[in-house]
């Protein structure tokens, strides 16, 4: 009896991934295409906006201008591509002083987004890497920066580059996860970097959630990893205070951010 039920069930179990594998299968060429149709509309409006961009990124004084020509291609980009916003704000979601942007990190849709749904001019902070790619590499030569972590002369660079713009009234934009992490509904550990930066110039975090981005575009490999046009689903939370914080508070700061961002989920 046993062994009949353990048939019946390897059978079924069977089944079941085949279908799945099917599925995968049959969304294989619809999942290229869409991938090839984003980067090519990527490719395209990069080259034409270059000129204009290294024209913008040659002077300080034209980094607003630049950040607002990035903006309009980002709507157009996720126009021409199918990726839709659905935004759910907490009042006050936005501050209107200098503020320390923190998000999860699990789809290269996260920057896309974050141009979409920030109309206030900010600075990215990203990883060194992003320098060895032709031509994207030139929105990180000026406007925004770039960290090594592995380098603690860099990261202190970059750290005191960032407080400089937030006392200039710049906000900063942080992935504090440190890179691309995918786990489905999941965080990984945060880095200390933007909670220290924000209670040292005494200015608020701001926690955002991408709940479904690496479901619209999913890391790894370009054939088998998800990738389709829908609805990107944003939560932008309140505010966090950091006002009368110190190198004490650190670590209830990053946890409780890291909390307000994982309910997002």
């Amino acid at each position: 009896m046993n062994n009949k039920y353990y048939s019946i069930f390897i059978f079924n179990y069977s089944l079941l991934i085949r279908y799945f594998c099917s599925v995968k299968y049959l969304t294989l060429i619809p999942r290229v295409l869409w991938k090839c149709w984003l980067s090519l509309n990527f490719i395209i409006g990069l080259i034409l906006l270059y000129p204009f961009f290294y024209a913008l990124f040659s002077n300080e004084r034209y980094y607003r201008a630049a950040f607002t020509l990035m903006r309009g291609w980002a709507h157009v980009l996720a126009w021409t591509s199918g990726i839709y916003t659905s935004v759910k704000k907490a009042k006050p979601a936005f501050s209107q002083t200098p503020c320390v942007y923190c998000a999860n990190h699990s789809s290269y849709l996260d920057i896309l987004i974050s141009y979409l749904i920030i109309p206030e001019y900010f600075i990215f902070m990203g990883k060194r890497e992003i320098q060895t790619l032709p031509l994207f590499n030139i929105f990180f030569k000026g406007m925004n920066i770039l960290v090594d972590r592995k380098s603690t002369t860099d990261a202190h660079k970059a750290f005191t580059r960032a407080m400089a713009e937030l006392e200039k009234g710049n906000s900063v934009f942080i992935f504090p996860e440190g890179g691309i992490i995918f786990r489905e509904g999941k965080l990984a550990e945060f880095k200390n970097g933007a909670f220290r930066m924000a209670m040292e110039k005494q200015v608020p975090i701001v926690p955002i959630t991408f709940t479904n981005n690496f479901r619209l575009l999913q890391t790894g490999s370009f054939f088998m990893a998800d990738a389709h046009p829908g609805i990107s689903r944003v939560m932008v939370h309140a505010p966090v205070e950091t006002k009368g914080m110190d190198t004490k508070d650190l670590v209830n700061l990053r946890d409780r951010v890291y909390r307000i961002i994982n309910s997002g989920f």
